[in-house]
């Protein structure tokens, strides 16, 4: 099976976007030390929304006359999707630990394809199967270093990882369907609307707006690295590039956000990595590769090995 050029770019370009979330992890971390988290996304997403609303109307105007209810239902359902996935994390990890908040949240990688196939009637190949199940064994090695048990706050992160499957299923239904830009400036929108509804029902909003908090340097600067490269730019490769893929692989890349994350605490926080993140990243990235062999060429090796008789 050959790979078009155009799969190839959209694998690099969502690498790309695991690549940003990864290394904005760190940023965001310290921005919502100052900033609660769901205000904090409320005005990230709602950033972003705006930074693509005005590109929209300076350079593509005319995907305006292409908007409808069936393109706004679609965007406000990724959207609803995607704060479900940043406000059952955040709610998690108030009840749990960030180590196995980010392994279940990876756990959307195994979530994805088991969707594809209940919901979606898509058969799983077993590259992608395998890969998967490498990709699993490497989150697990990467974020959980003691015995592993599960609270509510475990299960909240697990409805958070069910959103964000949910998420990168429907974005290859919609954007093989809807006006790419228009698609994600509704999806972004949608979040921030409920992250601002959120923070009224779950947190203090008025705390938030002292002086010197949302003008504190941290915040500035996360929310200006997150809503334009983070949110805005992301998110419009995503949606744009996706249905050059499948949805399977793209969760199978996103996996690898946890790696990028743990790359960029090593290098600006001096954080060391001990050897069995160490191995979790190099299964991660050996289970997204695993995805790409094409059925044949894992026949043909099985053949050459043991597991099959000539």
């Amino acid at each position: 099976m050959k790979i078009h050029t155009s799969q190839r770019f959209a694998d690099l370009s969502l690498l790309f976007v695991a690549l940003i979330w990864g290394s904005t992890f760190v940023i965001v971390q310290n921005a919502i030390a100052f900033l609660q988290p769901l205000i904090f996304n409320g005005i990230r997403f709602f950033l972003a929304a705006l930074f693509l609303f005005l590109w929209l109307l300076l350079f593509k105007p005319s995907q305006l006359k292409q908007i409808n209810i069936h393109c706004l239902k679609a965007g406000i359902i990724l959207g609803i999707c995607l704060f479900i996935g940043y406000a059952f994390q955040t709610i998690g990890l108030v009840y749990t630990t960030s180590s196995k908040a980010g392994f279940i949240t990876g756990l959307s990688v195994v979530l994805v394809p088991l969707f594809m196939y209940l919901f979606m009637k898509q058969a799983l190949l077993i590259t992608h199967i395998i890969g998967v199940i490498i990709a699993t064994i490497g989150l697990y090695l990467l974020t959980i270093s003691k015995a592993f048990s599960f609270n509510i706050g475990d299960f909240f992160v697990l409805i958070c990882a069910i959103g964000f499957a949910l998420q990168i299923i429907l974005t290859g239904k919609y954007s093989k369907e809807y006006p790419t830009l228009l698609l994600t400036i509704v999806q972004l929108f949608t979040v921030s609307i409920l992250g601002f509804i959120g923070s009224i029902l779950f947190e203090n909003p008025m705390s938030n707006f002292k002086m010197n908090i949302i003008f504190h340097k941290e915040v500035i600067i996360a929310l200006l690295i997150t809503s334009i490269l983070a949110t805005a730019m992301a998110f419009l490769i995503q949606t744009s590039l996706q249905k050059y893929t499948n949805s399977t692989r793209v969760a199978l890349i996103f996996a690898t956000e946890p790696v990028f994350a743990a790359m960029t605490a090593y290098l600006f926080n001096n954080e060391q990595l001990t050897a069995s993140a160490t191995i979790g990243c190099v299964l991660i990235l050996l289970g997204m590769v695993f995805s790409e062999l094409p059925r044949k060429t894992l026949l043909a090796a099985f053949k050459r090995g043991s597991f099959i008789e000539k």
